[in-house]
């Protein structure tokens, strides 16, 4: 998946520094990528776009499935990486304004493997949640 291109002063298409790819069907998700979309909106020149995966319209990265995407949280560089769970979180928060101080504690060493770890025990209880806040909306 290409991300979608945005004008730059030269006028020439840019890619976004990050392709958020979220699943917009989960009550969770909306809620989090909408904190996510209001902060990224305060930084003078946003380097990130977002795409809401459980589009059917919406391509998915090459050699990705959408259901693989829609099971945990991914991003995609600029160079086409794709970055999934803990690290993909770090690298979201690293262009988020007030946000990037977090980023930092991914340096720390075993904080990665404390988040993902963390993040897996989120998935197993991600439904039981999901459930709960569709009746919030």
């Amino acid at each position: 998946m290409t991300p979608p291109a945005t004008p730059t002063s030269q006028g020439r298409p840019d890619k976004p520094a990050l392709t958020v790819l979220y699943d917009g069907a989960c009550p969770l998700c909306r809620r989090e990528i909408g904190v996510y979309r209001r902060l990224d909106a305060l930084a003078p020149g946003a380097t990130v776009c977002y795409a809401d995966i459980s589009d059917a319209a919406v391509p998915v990265p090459p050699g990705a499935t959408r259901d693989h995407l829609l099971a945990r949280f991914h991003v995609q560089d600029r160079d086409g990486v794709l970055l999934s769970g803990a690290q993909a979180f770090l690298a979201l928060w690293r262009h988020l304004p007030g946000w990037r101080w977090l980023a930092l504690l991914g340096r720390v060493p075993g904080a990665v493997w404390v988040m993902e770890r963390s993040y897996r025990l989120f998935l197993r209880v991600r439904p039981r949640l999901q459930r709960w806040a569709a009746r919030l909306d």
